[in-house]
């Protein structure tokens, strides 16, 4: 049995972690300070006598006395709303001092390393589709940069770690990730489109929705980051992870009004906005012989059957 650490666990991407490294017979300890993630996404696990939760902001150091096999650092913010604005400056110090935090932690227990990135270190491409090579456009002062900045920042302060101290570390670059767990209100695009669907609002498109977005279903996500931190020490990547299928934000809204109804309304196109994302998953393929299996229109029905039991919580706060 090995124990793993996952910051950010009561989150989306970590809740669904979580359910699936008990289920796979781990000790599994859970550390969130629930900003954007939510007790009652893990309230169903406290009773397992495997799991741990503990309430903490990984921006401060993290002791734990007994050892520690595996850690998955997801915490931070993930959607615009939650990551701009007031909590720009929380967000930076998330992915900067939380990813410090962590390494140490690794360094002490001598234990692998998995940092959740993001294809926003690409910021808004000049190339399609995104190879784990390319250098990325990113704007370091613009309303995204504390997201985006703060990912390459936590990049960066694993390979030192990984070079200086030889810590065994995994960079995973997540693209759009959707499904269950996801917070009805967290501003992302599939959960914003299916509640206002689930509510009769119009849907909202920013621009004239031609911005392109791979949605990759969240247990093809689980399995590639599971491949990945069990993956020989001399694979640290960066590797993309996300489903290469592209589609525009429009054609998605029109997927959901399919399965729902619904309208669509335009408003401007936020500040920074990417207008493309498409992964090249290649390096996936070959070292971990991983590719997203779940298709869209498999995906959205799942996604919007769990949305359907959370719409009183979308609808309490708009």
């Amino acid at each position: 049995m090995k124990t793993i650490l996952v910051t950010g666990g009561s989150g989306f991407i970590g809740t669904n972690l979580c359910i699936r490294l008990l289920n796979e017979g781990n000790r599994v300890l859970c550390l969130d300070n629930n900003y954007t993630g939510r007790t009652e996404n893990i309230a169903h696990l406290f009773s397992c006598k495997n799991f741990i939760f503990i309430e903490h902001d990984i921006c401060n150091p993290f002791h734990w006395d007994e050892k520690i096999d595996q850690i998955y650092n997801l915490a931070c913010p993930a959607s615009p709303p939650a990551y701009q604005g007031m909590h720009a400056i929380e967000t930076t110090k998330t992915c900067v001092l939380g990813a410090l935090n962590m390494l140490e932690l690794a360094k002490a227990h001598n234990a692998v390393i998995l940092q959740a990135s993001t294809s926003e270190v690409y910021g808004d491409p000049l190339e399609s589709p995104q190879k784990e090579s390319y250098s990325g456009n990113v704007n370091p002062i613009g309303v995204r940069s504390c997201y985006d900045e703060g990912k390459r920042c936590a990049e960066s302060l694993f390979f030192d770690y990984h070079r200086l101290y030889g810590v065994n570390i995994k960079i995973v670059r997540i693209f759009n990730t959707y499904g269950p767990f996801m917070n009805p209100n967290d501003g992302r695009v599939v959960s914003n489109f299916i509640c206002q669907a689930l509510s009769g609002k119009a849907l909202t498109v920013y621009g004239d929705g031609r911005q392109t977005r791979s949605f990759c279903y969240i247990d093809d996500l689980i399995d590639v980051l599971i491949k990945t931190i069990n993956s020989p020490k001399s694979f640290t990547g960066p590797l993309n992870a996300g489903n290469p299928a592209e589609f525009s934000v429009k054609e998605l809204a029109e997927c959901i009004i399919d399965k729902i109804g619904g309208t669509i309304c335009y408003k401007d196109l936020p500040q920074d906005d990417p207008r493309q994302r498409k992964p090249d998953i290649s390096l996936a393929m070959s070292a971990l012989d991983w590719q997203p299996k779940i298709s869209l229109d498999e995906g959205l029905d799942k996604t919007i059957a769990y949305l359907k039991t959370q719409i009183h919580l979308f609808n309490n706060r708009n």
